[in-house]
This record gives structure tokens, sequence and C-alpha cells, in this order.
């Protein structure tokens, strides 16, 4: 199972704005995505947050640069699901090359809520839905929002010190 080992990643993130941004293929899925973003911005105290919706996972990443410029964290949410074409491949490698160049280049943690299933009942499994084994819109939620305060302490530049830090 996937989910197995996952950490334990709510904290305070009192006073962080977060986007999240969610496309709109596979309606049950999305929506059992988009309440476990909201659960785990509830459960990490985020009181403001903006809801974002894109035609689908291809999307992601243009709406998540825009958006990096004015919130500290943004939650992106999709889902492909494997066909009989290279499409899932295509858009699987773009939402993923997309989503990480949006971090690493704005600074801003970006949670990858992006399911990249070989079937419907994969998605279903993760989708946090009743029922649901996982909840990966929870959990990109939570990362992000982890990582945000993670990334308040520390300087632009600057040295972290402690067990485990490694920037420089």
């Amino acid at each position: 199972m996937s989910g197995s080992g996952a950490p334990t990643t709510v904290v305070d993130g009192s006073g962080l704005r977060v986007a999240v941004v969610a496309a709109s293929w596979h309606t049950e899925v999305m929506d059992g995505l988009l309440d476990g973003a909201r659960r785990g911005l509830e459960a990490c105290r985020v009181t403001d947050s903006v809801v974002v919706r894109v035609p689908g996972t291809f999307e992601l990443s243009v709406a998540a640069a825009r958006l990096a410029a004015s919130y500290d964290a943004v939650v992106t949410l999709g889902v492909v699901i494997r066909g009989g074409t290279p499409h899932f491949d295509y858009v699987c490698q773009s939402a993923t090359n997309g989503l990480t160049d949006v971090a690493v280049r704005t600074g801003v943690p970006i949670g990858f809520g992006v399911l990249t299933c070989d079937t419907e009942q994969q998605a279903l499994d993760r989708a946090g839905l009743p029922g649901s084994p996982e909840d990966k819109g929870f959990e990109a939620s939570t990362a992000a929002i982890a990582t945000a305060v993670t990334l308040r302490g520390v300087p632009i530049g600057g040295r972290v010190d402690g067990p485990g830090a490694a920037l420089t």
C-alpha cells in the first residue's frame, strides 16, 4: 500500500495563506480530494484559503505558478487514469515537471495531490471518500502547510543548523 509509513504532518499553519487548485475531471474523485484538502487546512488551523478550479491536471502548473506569487503554499489536486493511449504519460510527466518547477523557481511549497492511477478504483481508493483507505487531498494539503511552516524559519541564503539540516 502506498500510504504505509506516511508521516504525521499536521502542524499549526495559523496565519498562512493557502491556495488550492483542483482539476475538474473525474468529479467523484475530485470532490473527495478537495474535501480532504479542506480537512487538512482545518486540521492545520489555516483560515485564509481560496479554491481555484481548472479544467484538468495539465492546467494545474500554470494556475499554481500564478498563485504562488500571492500565497504561502499551493495545494494541487488532480487525477489521471491510464487509458489506451500515451496521453496518460504525457499529462503525468507534464504535471510533475511543471509543479516541481513552480516550487523550485518560486520557493513556495506545492502540495502534490495528483493521482496517477491505472484504474478508476485505484483513484477512488485514494480520494478520501467514505471507505477509502487513503486521503491524498488531506496529505497534499498538510504536506504543503508543514513545508511552509518549516520554511518560515529558514532565512533566504542563510544556514539552518540542527538534526537533519542541510540547507546552507
